[in-house]
């Protein structure tokens, strides 16, 4: 996820590009309405993301069907 694409998507202006050493800076301004379209992208991102993980790390299950009287039980 890089976060000022996703700033600059939701109508942010990234108004400082700047590298002191390894660290980089960036600063953004924009609307209220801008800030949340961008919250509801970081929102929608993080559980698009976790939603991948989730589905990555389950296993498999084999289905096995029940016979009614099992099922009763």
């Amino acid at each position: 996820m890089d976060i000022i694409d996703m700033a600059r998507a939701s109508g942010m202006a990234v108004l400082l590009d700047g590298r002191i050493g390894r660290e980089e800076y960036q600063s953004v301004c924009g609307s209220l309405w801008a800030l949340q379209r961008f919250a509801d992208a970081v929102r929608q991102a993080t559980a698009d993301q976790n939603g991948n993980q989730k589905r990555a790390k389950k296993p498999p299950t084999a289905h096995r069907k029940r016979s009614t009287a099992q099922a009763v039980r």
